[in-house]
């Protein structure tokens, strides 16, 4: 609760600050103030929260978010969509296209259909651009709550947080702070647009609802009011629309049969990683363990539980479930990765690379690539390690890790001009500046690569721009309670 009154608290302030900069609005922020927004958004969350970074995960969902974009029109914003790591169910939209689902969230969920149903719905909700009316509204009728709000936090007076919490919510469209007729609103009108380009997508906009019923029916049950209820109400009469509409849409089209392609092998296998690797641990435990009861030989349930076990630093054991997770499917490139990756961790160095070659030779994967270069480098293989991490930097040139690996190998290697240049990379991304102009300036006095050297100059000449925004972005979070 501490974490989210903080996020809460960032928003408002955030707000606050483009109520000034920016002055009132008629009925909406601009593109360009929702963009910046936007980027200030991701800012808080990434720092406040645990964004899921699994390629198996994230390109998945975003392989279902852009399936549905392709039904829209051309949009005004580019959209990111995420996991994060939250036990809550709740999913939201951010200003200018991010959109965010909760680990817990797709726990609940059971098929393609509804997860493609929230996301779909969020999409809408950005499409219309009702978080950027939102903001509006609230920056023209709450300027002076507002100041206070920031007051106190700035003060840390009692009592901000809720009142952060309720403005924060507003300014993404939730509704609770503003008139309820206008989240009806917003909310019928999302659920329309979205339902119109589900079924454009291919999708039988089913999910929409049955995901709805779900996440109502944990309210039902007695427990507390999931967050997805708060910030979009699914009340009877806005289910009861949702399949009205779906049975008209059906009369329509009756003729047509569902061209739905959603891949529900597919969902059951990334759905099976977020439980074992991001669910809260005993959950999870008690999942997998009541699957394994009723059916003693289900793959999917030993590669979850392998991936639970390994988690929690039972190799051992996760590695005999792996290996009956791969006994109807030896060349799974899944399961494969998860066994190396276990036999990594365990310090299996030679099953590792056994395995993960196997494993990446099948899947085009980075993470094993990855790991496979950092089991052979333990094995003293280092010209192998570092072709393999040359391959994983031109693939994806942001994973910052490899370069300290590649730093390091080199360094073995006694090639002091590529460890130095690989390793000043990794220390200026990871913005370690003491480390970044010791590694930086080593690398341009040897370097004989002019484009190498020229890359580390230019590094060089922008670390006191950085060290300067560096220190402004710690005097920001000093003043966040």
């Amino acid at each position: 609760m501490k974490k989210k009154n903080q996020v809460c608290a960032v928003l408002t302030l955030a707000l606050f600050v483009y109520s000034l900069v920016f002055g009132s609005t008629t009925s909406a922020i601009t593109i360009k103030e929702e963009r910046e927004l936007s980027k200030e958004f991701l800012r808080v969350i990434a720092s406040r929260y645990h964004i899921v970074d699994d390629p198996v995960i994230t390109d998945y969902v975003n392989k279902v978010g852009k399936k549905i974009l392709a039904a829209f029109p051309t949009q005004l914003f580019s959209y990111h969509f995420y996991v994060i790591k939250e036990d809550s169910l709740n999913a939201f939209a951010s200003p200018a296209g991010h959109i965010f689902i909760n680990s817990g969230l797709f726990e609940a969920l059971e098929s393609e259909e509804e997860l493609a149903g929230i996301i779909g719905h969020e999409i809408a909700h950005v499409f219309c651009r009702h978080i950027s009316q939102r903001i509006g509204r609230a920056t023209k009728m709450n300027l002076a709550l507002l100041a206070g709000m920031m007051a106190g936090i700035l003060l840390g007076s009692g009592g901000s947080a809720a009142a952060g919490n309720a403005v924060a919510v507003g300014s993404l469209a939730a509704g609770q702070s503003l008139s309820l007729s206008h989240s009806r609103e917003d909310e019928r009108q999302a659920d329309e647009i979205g339902l119109q380009y589900l079924t454009k997508a291919g999708y039988s906009g089913k999910g929409l609802l049955s995901s709805l019923q779900k996440i109502r029916s944990k309210q039902w049950l007695g427990s507390n009011i999931p967050n997805y209820l708060l910030t979009h109400p699914a009340s009877e009469e806005r289910m009861a629309y949702i399949d009205g509409w779906l049975s008209r849409y059906r009369k329509r089209n009756s003729d047509i049969k569902s061209k739905s392609s959603a891949d529900s092998k597919e969902f059951k296998r990334v759905h099976t990683r977020v439980v074992a690797k991001y669910i809260e641990a005993s959950v999870a435990q008690n999942r997998f363990k009541n699957i394994l009861n009723q059916n003693p030989k289900d793959p999917m349930a030993h590669y979850g539980y392998g991936m639970l076990l390994s988690r929690l630093g039972n190799h051992t054991e996760a590695v005999k479930h792996l290996k009956k997770a791969l006994e109807p499917s030896a060349l799974n490139p899944y399961y494969l990765m998860e066994l190396g990756w276990t036999y990594f961790s365990e310090g299996s160095y030679e099953n590792a690379v056994a395995i993960l070659t196997s494993a990446t030779e099948i899947l085009n994967d980075i993470n094993g690539k990855f790991y496979l270069g950092r089991a052979q480098m333990e094995l003293g293989k280092l010209d192998e390690a570092i072709q393999k991490f040359e391959e994983v930097i031109k693939e994806k040139s942001n994973f910052n890790q490899v370069y300290y690996y590649l730093g390091e190998a080199y360094g073995k290697l006694d090639n002091l001009e590529e460890a130095h240049y690989n390793l000043g990379i990794y220390y200026y991304n990871k913005q370690d500046f003491k480390n970044t102009r010791f590694h930086l300036n080593r690398a341009v006095k040897i370097l004989r690569d002019s484009e190498k050297r020229k890359e580390a100059k230019q590094m060089l000449a922008e670390l006191p721009r950085r060290i300067n925004n560096h220190e402004e972005e710690k005097n920001k979070r000093k003043i966040i309670p």
